[in-house]
């Protein structure tokens, strides 16, 4: 066991929704998605507690009475954030992140939760939002970071950890081989230009900094990792792939060390392979860094960057190329989130400003060392 360090568990708040409000809402509106259904009730409402900073997840249970009889379901509703509650993202297409479980269903083997229905219209929750099965399992915690230690997968042991890793890293490879990713789903396109799915990826990332730069948040850091991207970019892109975007097993519920469901498809795409295998590795590095700052030992032997890239490629015959800049390119992604959650922070009044807005990135630290080491 790792020794034990108190720390403050803060939690962020992330909604101004009234649970009563939405739990009335979901109900009236889930009696006209069943044909012919009767005594249809919702409840049990609540919050999920399971990782995730961007759309609001509620977890209910829903009833009715229908021609194929009883149904007692237990679903989650995925709901766009209230444009006044700071969201992480400038837009949130929850009609794509719908489609896009439902592809992943359909085409692959990777398991997402049951897909029921989408809502485009904004009048009933304040927002579009979709339903979905709620999977059981359980997810590595994010607070406090599963490397701090006493949580399951910490205390699971070397081998069952490899087991995780392994079978992660096989999920994502299967993902990746859904066939003819960019003519089987246009709307993953990034809509910003570029003559590459890489540089119109990146010109997205740039542009939802931009966003955020400009209501308050400022980052010279991120700049820089910027200006580092655009002078050493990849001489090789691979052909573009279904990419999950957000591949980190702190958005995977896990039975037994394997995949149960992969969840968060706010940043899918179309993208190089490398984009969700860097991910991978750079979101456990975070933990890992914040970890040893505190002088735990944390979990050094997983989720190594050449060893990842090694399980990959065994598995699909692709060779993982320019790690280190997808790696940077990832950076960048989490230090804009950082960005964006603690200006949420100051607009619940959970914070102040600091001076130096790139004090506010858990990963600053982080950064600075990668672009340090890469620019000596």
């Amino acid at each position: 066991m790792a020794e034990r360090v108190e720390i403050e568990h803060v939690t962020m708040k992330v909604s101004s929704r009234e649970p009563e409000h939405v739990r009335q809402q979901l109900e009236q509106w889930l009696a006209t998605k069943v044909d012919h259904a009767s005594d249809v009730t919702v409840s049990d409402l609540e919050g999920s507690e399971a990782n995730g900073m961007s759309s609001d997840t509620t977890l209910f249970r829903a009833r009715w009475h229908d021609a194929e009889g009883d149904h007692d379901e237990r679903l989650v509703a995925r709901i766009a954030p209230d444009v006044h509650d700071v969201p992480v993202f400038p837009k949130y297409d929850l009609q794509g992140q719908f489609d896009v479980i439902r592809a992943v269903a359909a085409l692959t083997k990777v398991p997402v939760p049951r897909p029921w229905w989408c809502e485009p219209r904004d009048d009933l929750l304040g927002a579009p939002f979709f339903v979905m099965s709620r999977v059981e399992g359980i997810v590595p915690p994010d607070v406090m970071p599963y490397p701090f230690g006493d949580n399951w997968l910490y205390d699971a042991g070397v081998d069952n950890q490899r087991k995780l890793q392994e079978a992660t890293v096989a999920a994502i490879a299967a993902l990746h081989e859904v066939p003819d990713a960019v003519e089987r789903l246009p709307f993953l396109e990034k809509d910003k230009p570029g003559d590459t799915h890489l540089r119109r990826h990146v010109a997205n990332t740039r542009a939802w900094y931009d966003m955020v730069a400009r209501e308050g948040a400022p980052s010279t850091l991120v700049e820089r990792a910027f200006d580092w991207l655009d002078a050493n970019w990849p001489r090789h892109e691979s052909a573009a792939v279904l990419s999950w975007g957000d591949s980190r097993i702190g958005n995977v519920l896990y039975r037994d060390f394997e995949p149960a469901a992969l969840l968060d498809w706010e940043m899918a795409g179309l993208g190089p392979r490398e984009l969700d295998v860097a991910w991978l590795v750079y979101a456990h590095r975070v933990f890992q860094d914040i970890t040893g700052a505190l002088g735990l030992p944390g979990m050094p032997h997983f989720l190594q960057p050449a060893e990842v890239a090694t399980q990959y490629e065994s598995l699909t015959g692709y060779a993982v190329r320019d790690l280190r800049w997808f790696m940077v390119y990832g950076a960048v992604q989490w230090g804009i989130v950082f960005l964006r959650t603690g200006a949420r922070q100051v607009h619940f009044g959970e914070r102040e400003w600091p001076e130096d807005r790139d004090e506010i990135m858990h990963n600053r630290i982080h950064l600075e060392t990668l672009l340090d080491d890469i620019t000596e």
